[in-house]
């Protein structure tokens, strides 16, 4: 199947989810520098981690799981997302962009997935 990542829009927007999770993350207490921090910004890179990684798998079906763990990192990162905005180490719009984006990727991946899926059958 091998089709090139780097030409998908939804990785591309992955990226820039990762992007900002860097930024928003930097201001975040020092105490939380392998808590909050590191796993927000683990779960934000695995998105598009796992969108590589499928793409270079050798059958769509491959791919569309990939795509479903791609989904599952961005609800790990909307859950903690939201916590920090509890701990008001995010302010509302902050987080607010997060979850838009989030929700767009999720959005972009359900719909690519079910691409894939239809046309392996």
């Amino acid at each position: 199947m091998h089709m090139h990542y780097s030409k998908l829009k939804v990785w591309d927007k992955s990226m820039n989810l990762s992007e900002l999770v860097y930024e928003l993350t930097q201001k975040f207490p020092k105490t939380e520098q392998y808590g909050l921090t590191s796993q927000m910004r683990r779960a934000a890179v695995s998105v598009a981690s796992n969108i590589a990684e499928g793409s270079q798998r050798s059958t769509r079906n491959d791919f569309a799981h990939f795509l479903l763990i791609a989904k599952g990192s961005l609800a790990e990162l909307e859950t903690q997302s939201l916590l920090s905005l509890r701990l008001t180490y995010l302010t509302q719009a902050e987080c607010n962009k997060i979850l838009s984006i989030a929700e767009e990727l999720s959005r972009m991946l359900y719909t690519f997935r079910s691409k894939l899926v239809t046309r392996a059958s």
